[in-house]
């Protein structure tokens, strides 16, 4: 009788103690599309969280070439397996690249927002820019797309993924598009700051 007291109560402190989850849902700029997968943001942040005494499980469901009405149709089933604290949305550059409508954009990505804060999931919305040949006007309305739905939603908000390195082309791939490895751990000191207010560590025993 004893022992299975103690079985119990140890299983119910390991249940306690397991990691929530941080599901990240992007593109191939998530999905270390061109190189190595342990040089992609995800796993630097993975390895910051636990250096930073968080417990989060860090899941990756990015896929390259996904546009947000890919994301959107993936999501639900998504939540429900992984059930995730935190989702971080990464999600329209495809969109953009391909000239796809702005408004199909923009609803895509506030019904992610809805479906997942409704599952209870904190968001964090990573935003994105369009190259210089696509016009300020574009560049603008889309950008705001970001912005507008971060303060609508309340949510976090990295208002560019790739600031502070973007017209440096020795840290991107050949496509101009993808960054190379050196340039992951600048996505995540860009995403850090808006993710952070929205973790939790343990409680202290």
């Amino acid at each position: 009788m004893l022992r299975g007291l103690v079985i119990l109560f140890a299983s119910m402190f390991f249940q306690s103690a397991q990691s929530a989850t941080l599901l990240v849902w992007g593109d191939s700029l998530s999905a270390a599309y061109g190189i190595a997968q342990e040089s992609a943001w995800p796993i630097l942040l993975e390895h910051k969280l636990t250096q930073e005494g968080y417990r989060y499980q860090v899941v990756n469901a990015s896929i390259s070439g996904e546009t947000t009405a890919g994301g959107l149709a993936r999501l639900p089933e998504a939540l429900s397996r992984n059930k995730p604290s935190v989702i971080l949305i990464e999600l329209g550059a495809n969109d953009g690249l391909r000239s796809l409508p702005l408004p199909a954009m923009h609803a895509n990505l506030a019904s992610m927002i809805e479906k997942s804060q409704a599952a209870g999931a904190r968001v964090v919305l990573i935003g994105m820019r369009m190259p210089p040949n696509f016009g300020p006007v574009f560049d603008e309305k889309f950008r705001s797309i970001y912005t507008g739905l971060a303060k609508k939603y309340n949510t976090g908000l990295v208002p560019f993924m790739m600031e502070g390195f973007a017209q440096k082309a020795d840290l991107f791939q050949g496509d101009g598009i993808h960054p190379l490895a050196p340039a992951q751990p600048m996505i995540l000191n860009n995403i850090w700051p808006a993710l952070k207010p929205l973790l939790s560590k343990p409680s202290a025993r």
